[in-house]
């Protein structure tokens, strides 16, 4: 299996993110990469992508905002080339704007019909491939040296010819905020498991019951990280639930499906993962990024600096 595409869901107006998300796509909220350079979170997530493998790239967006992101990104580009000519680090950028723009493409949700939907309307663009699938608010951190988080479920999903879902092991206290699932254990794979359930947001009584998995630590659950390789079987199915006339399709009920039909496996990815449509989500993330790369020092000596401050006026 060669995954080629991937597509990044991107068309929630950020309603946990107001008044902010109102003036400014969320998705072009600044953040310091782990390079060193500021950056549109969306920019980030794509390099993710494109850092493991991925040759094009589909933002499922909101009517009208395809344009937006093409038009913030070009006068980017320009004002980097223009303002700061003959500066590496502005070069690289502007490079890597090109690189992203010429390999996006778009695909409006023209109404909001859930997370099942979004991936949906990316059908045209994945035609008869697998895809890698992204959610525009969520940055990571691998823990391997090397090797991003998606380039890991790239790898596994290459390896086993199948799609793989990324887990993260989750205390138990934490799992009505994501999808949970259980499965078998692969043997002589490490944090490879066959799917047999998956509960979207259970409470933690049905998780007690349906979704405990053998050999993790006790209290903890496998929940979804954020990113998934999916077969194109994956749009027949969520495409019942739109003809049967459903208001609200649904990603997590489809991928259960999924799972009775075909080979699905969970990896446990070796990595973190920062939701940045959660109170304080985006600091939490710059903070990662900035401890995870070139900034390190310098994040850590603010950080310092900040708890001493706070310190004192206490």
């Amino acid at each position: 299996m060669k995954i080629k595409k991937a597509v990044i869901t991107a068309a929630a107006r950020g309603q946990r993110l107001y008044p902010v998300a109102d003036t400014i796509q969320k998705a072009m909220l600044p953040v310091v990469d782990v390079d060193g350079l500021h950056k549109p979170t969306i920019q980030i997530i794509a390099e993710e992508a494109f850092g493991s493998g991925i040759e094009e790239l589909c933002v499922v967006c909101a009517p009208g905002d395809g344009e937006r992101y093409v038009a913030a990104f070009t006068s980017l580009r320009d004002n980097l080339i223009k303002t700061y000519q003959n500066v590496d680090w502005a070069r690289q950028q502007a490079e890597k704007i090109d690189h992203l723009l010429s390999r996006l493409q778009f695909a409006e949700q023209t109404e909001a019909r859930g997370y099942g939907h979004a991936v949906l309307c990316a059908r045209e663009f994945v035609g008869n491939e697998p895809f890698l699938l992204l959610l525009g608010d969520y940055l990571y951190v691998s823990a391997v040296v090397g090797k991003r988080c998606a380039a890991q479920v790239l790898e596994l999903a290459a390896q086993q010819d199948c799609a793989v879902a990324a887990v993260n092991p989750t205390i138990e206290h934490q799992i009505s905020r994501y999808g949970t699932l259980t499965g078998k254990h692969v043997a002589g794979q490490a944090g490879v498991y066959q799917i047999d359930k998956i509960i979207e947001k259970p409470s933690l009584s049905t998780a007690e019951l349906e979704l405990q998995t053998p050999g993790l630590r006790a209290g903890y659950y496998l929940c979804f990280f954020g990113m998934h390789v999916l077969t194109p079987g994956i749009f027949s199915i969520l495409q019942k639930q739109l003809d049967a006339g459903s208001a609200n399709v649904l990603l997590t009920p489809a991928l259960q499906e999924l799972a009775e039909s075909e080979k699905y496996l969970a990896l446990e990815v070796r990595g973190t993962r920062y939701d940045l449509s959660r109170p304080h989500g985006l600091l939490r993330a710059q903070l990662a990024l900035g401890l995870a790369g070139e900034a390190h020092d310098e994040t850590l000596t603010t950080m310092v600096e900040l708890l001493a401050e706070a310190n004192t006026r206490k």
